[in-house]
């Protein structure tokens, strides 16, 4: 039976009034941190101490890269292509920082893009990875690891009975949608507009104006026929799904959703969204499918399903299980998930899929996240953060809004709130581009893109918070 969704107002305000206001009613010990100190200003002298801030050798290697991968990079948003200017190319990362090739160091909000929850680099990773390395990098056969991970992933995802490694997000996706059609016979499937779920060709669609949109593909080279059968909607609109459903009785699989969006910036749902979504699946004997490559082990241990108290059918995972090193995993109840290969007959495979060093990172990320006030302290710096980037914009005379849940967070620069794709597009993406320049400037790394996701890590400081928001506001009076 579909759960009802408790306290989901905590932390996700999208403007600076309620952001504040929800964090005194959850926290009032940390409501009452002093911005004023977070916000100082960094003092002269160590402006003195800064050396002069360079790209030559980022410059140097990203037009030798140019030459030899299409646009220099191996991911299009590394390329700074809306953000403009020298794409960095890093040389180390440890803890909460990253250092380019050439010296500068940045306080990374990035995370590798979400893996890096318990920071960068961390010495039991690195010394459990050592001790794996030496039986092996590869077996290409069952290892006792995958044991290990698939329990802990089993006990902490509340979906979860059963649980199928493989080595990308995009590979999950791929096979849990697969998965969805082979057990309810149903080829339809319902996607959010600014929802991402890799770049398998069915994801690849435009959420088209009308609320039962027949999808085109968003890339050359995507036929037709592959999204022929998926339809999208507008994140958090729940009129707009059940009309798909009244349209397409009888034809559609289930419906695929970030349950926090990451990849058109922060988005969390409306508290009714999801228990509606959840409702509206039952009903219609379809299935439920959380993407929860971004969310999973970071709004809590057992992910948004869990911070929410709404179970889906199936579910995807990625980056944080496989502790920073290329893993996926798609899971859900014993049923469905026995219709896979071998127990069943939808095929999926991987060569790599289940190696012992990913297994290994995955296990010890894991571990450190099981330690008493991991999420607490996630939830602390995060909403510091937040509130003080949003407070020097306020304060410094533009337009912002943001929200956050435990170690995921995002702003735009619009007043809000942003409910949806549609909502975040209004915002300023020049002055994002600008302020994102200055931050770099000031040894800050944000993603390079107005519609990604932010990640802190338990490896971020205090120091870390109050350097940012005061560089922040530095450049937001510049801007």
């Amino acid at each position: 039976m579909a759960s009802t969704i408790t306290g989901v107002s905590v932390g996700l305000g999208l403007s600076c009034s309620t952001t504040r206001k929800l964090n005194q009613k959850r926290n009032p010990s940390s409501s009452r941190l002093s911005f004023c100190s977070i916000k100082m200003a960094v003092s002269v002298e160590e402006e003195k101490k800064k050396k002069s801030f360079t790209l030559e050798k980022s410059e140097e290697a990203f037009s030798a890269a140019k030459e030899m991968m299409p646009g220099g990079v191996n991911s299009p948003v590394r390329a700074f292509k809306s953000v403009g200017g020298q794409p960095i190319v890093f040389d180390s990362v440890k803890g909460s920082h990253m250092r380019d090739v050439d010296g500068n160091d940045y306080i990374d909000y990035v995370g590798s893009w979400g893996p890096a929850i318990i920071g960068h680099a961390d010495d039991e990773v690195l010394a459990a990875l050592s001790e794996t390395m030496k039986k092996g990098t590869s077996f290409g056969a069952p290892c006792l690891l995958e044991n290990v991970l698939a329990e802990m992933v089993i006990k902490a995802v509340p979906s979860i009975e059963m649980v199928r490694f493989v080595n990308s997000g995009t590979e999950a996706c791929m096979g849990v949608l697969r998965l969805a059609r082979a057990y309810t016979g149903r080829e339809k499937i319902i996607k959010f507009e600014g929802c991402y779920h890799g770049h398998a060709d069915p994801f690849l669609v435009k959420a088209g104006s009308g609320v039962a949109t027949l999808g085109l593909p968003d890339s050359p080279g995507v036929p037709k026929a592959a999204t022929y059968e998926t339809l999208t909607a507008p994140y958090n609109d729940i009129a707009a799904v059940e009309k798909l459903f009244e349209n397409n009785k009888g034809e559609i699989c289930g419906i695929i959703l970030e349950p926090v969006v990451g990849n058109a910036g922060f988005i969390p749902p409306k508290p009714e969204f999801i228990n509606a979504i959840r409702r509206i699946t039952e009903e219609n004997n379809a299935l439920l499918i959380f993407d929860e490559v971004m969310t999973g082990f970071r709004l809590s241990y057992g992910g948004a399903q869990e911070y929410f108290g709404i179970t889906p059918d199936l579910t995807t995972l990625g980056k944080i299980i496989g502790g920073g090193l290329p893993v996926g995993a798609y899971g859900g109840r014993r049923e469905i998930m026995e219709m896979v290969a071998p127990a069943g007959p939808m095929y999926q495979a991987g060569t790599l899929s289940g190696n012992p060093l990913a297994m290994t990172a995955g296990i010890h990320t894991l571990k450190r996240l099981q330690k008493p006030g991991s999420y607490e302290y996630l939830d602390k710096i995060t909403s510091e953060l937040v509130q003080g980037i949003i407070d020097a914009g306020k304060k410094t005379g533009h337009a912002i809004c943001g929200g956050y849940i435990r170690g995921m967070f995002g702003f735009f620069f619009t007043e809000g709130p942003v409910y949806n794709f549609a909502d975040a597009k209004k915002s300023d993406t020049a002055k994002f581009a600008r302020f994102y320049q200055g931050m770099l400037r000031e040894g800050v790394y944000f993603a390079p893109s107005q519609f990604e996701a932010g990640f802190t890590s338990l490896a971020h400081t205090a120091e870390d918070i109050q350097k940012t928001i005061a560089a922040a506001e530095s450049v937001l009076r510049q801007i």
